[in-house]
């Protein structure tokens, strides 16, 4: 199993997990007569554990962004299975829908978007409670609670403001507030300061990873950037066009990378820092065409280390010990 930690009990546990699109038709597929699809997940496996810090790594378009969603019932899968604290969620409706939807919340990437413009601050903060049906007389209480866990003022100082009024990285905070205000056991965190500038990036970053320890929150950190994972993940994994092709401990990945892709982007960044940004990848060409299941290794096309086998032969994800897996015929 691809796992970012062997748990009996994990919280979040993916086995198979594969999303595909129809993709627009190519005049060649209009005389073939098949409907092409993109895998932007195809069948990966994963675990969290309670309390566990993990970050899902690599390029736009790689499939990150949607395992997050898939993981949060926001998109349903197209096969595979996910379980939350060991109940399938495919199955959840009704009460337990809305009982999983606040233990497992979004942290948004553009906090600008994120925040309907014309609530005040203190109607974007309640929102989750009122949509979720918790009882009207705690909310305020609620509220103050999560304002305090981000280190924002009291409620009070933001009477009457709307999201415009705030800095970026005031907003980022009051996003964070949002998933907090439900006292989730799980976040998702989509790029959570890639629309922040980088003075202001190490202090929302010291924010979360605090938020994350003190109420022992499991959070899948997904992102582009080596500064970030490093920072507030203890477990990385590397994706790359649906799969992935490499995991392990932190440290141990962005000291000693297996896989060509992922030394690929600790090179991009060689002393990696959250108040740095990436540097283009030093690597040939872009992402490759995401369409179908493509025989052999994925990242063959871009890979200065490739051989006949890569085309052939579809690396699987090997067990190297030490929490150590990679997918690489040359590792």
């Amino acid at each position: 199993m691809t796992s970012a930690q062997t748990s009996a009990h994990p919280l979040v546990a993916a086995n198979g997990l594969t999303k595909r699109f129809a993709a627009p038709r190519r005049l060649s597929d209009m005389f073939s007569g098949q409907r092409p699809h993109v895998y932007a997940v195809d069948g990966i496996d994963l675990c969290i554990g309670k309390g566990e810090s993990v970050g899902l790594l690599g390029e736009s378009g790689c499939g990150k962004t949607t395992t997050g969603r898939l993981l949060l019932k926001l998109t349903e899968p197209s096969a595979g299975s996910i379980a939350f604290d060991g109940v399938a969620i495919d199955t959840l409706k009704g009460d337990d829908l809305t009982a999983f939807r606040k233990r497992a919340q979004l942290v948004f990437q553009n906090p600008f978007d994120a925040l309907n413009p014309r609530f005040t601050i203190e109607r974007v903060l309640a929102e989750p409670l009122v949509n979720t049906g918790v009882e009207r007389a705690s909310h305020r209480d609620k509220v103050e609670k999560a304002l305090a866990q981000v280190r924002l003022p009291p409620l009070s100082r933001f009477e009457g403001l709307f999201p415009h009024q705030l800095s970026g990285g005031q907003l980022q905070r009051i996003v964070l507030a949002r998933a907090l205000v439900l006292e989730p056991d799980f976040i998702v965190a989509d790029e959570p300061v890639s629309m922040l500038d980088v003075s202001v990036r190490a202090g929302v970053l010291n924010v979360m990873r605090e938020v994350r320890a003190t109420l022992g929150l499991a959070a899948l950190y997904i992102s582009h950037d080596l500064a970030l994972v490093r920072y507030v993940c203890s477990t990385t994994l590397v994706m790359y066009l649906g799969k992935i092709v490499e995991q392990g401990p932190t440290a141990d990945l962005l000291k000693t990378p297996l896989h060509p892709y992922t030394r690929a982007l600790v090179n991009a960044v060689p002393v990696p820092r959250v108040d740095q940004s990436h540097a283009a990848l030093p690597i040939i060409g872009n992402v490759s065409d995401a369409r179908g299941q493509p025989r052999g290794c994925r990242f063959r096309d871009r890979c200065p280390m490739a051989v006949a086998r890569c085309a052939a032969e579809e690396p699987l994800l090997r067990d190297l010990g030490q929490g150590r897996r990679v997918a690489c015929h040359l590792a």
